[in-house]
């Protein structure tokens, strides 16, 4: 479908190329070699209009060719499923998710505080060693 776009904007730009060409080739009504004298009698041979020349006839050809074009592009457009691309962000990976913010009592800071100092070391029983451990601690 994009091959058909392409090609009738091409056809387009030509018919309109072609249209202004044969506009700005074409003379007057008045320009024939009597009217630039004075009379009048130029004009009255075909009538007021005059002929219709091989210009006039491929102006109104392309002139219609310019319109067919026109009225296709507009139908191309007017039905073509468009897809909205993020570009290069389509391919990007998703970063991992950021850390939620702590709210409440966790949100407030706190001003560090001294390290407790040792307690003092009890004074040592004879009953249990001091570096016996936790199994050495505990009754029979």
């Amino acid at each position: 479908m994009n091959t058909l776009f392409n090609l009738i904007v091409v056809v387009q730009v030509l018919s309109a190329l072609v249209i202004i060409g044969l506009v700005l080739l074409q003379h007057g009504k008045g320009a024939d070699m009597g009217a630039a004298f004075g009379s009048g009698a130029s004009g009255s041979l075909f009538g007021a209009t005059g002929s219709s020349n091989f210009m006039s006839k491929s102006t109104g050809v392309a002139a219609a060719i310019f319109f067919s074009a026109t009225l296709a592009l507009s139908y191309i457009s007017t039905n073509r499923i468009s897809t909205v691309s993020g570009g290069v962000m389509d391919k990007a990976v998703p970063a991992a998710p950021a850390p939620v913010p702590a709210t409440g009592a966790a949100a407030i800071p706190t001003a560090p505080t001294a390290a407790p100092a040792a307690p003092a070391a009890p004074a040592a029983s004879a009953s249990v060693p001091a570096a016996a451990g936790p199994a050495a601690s505990i009754p029979k």
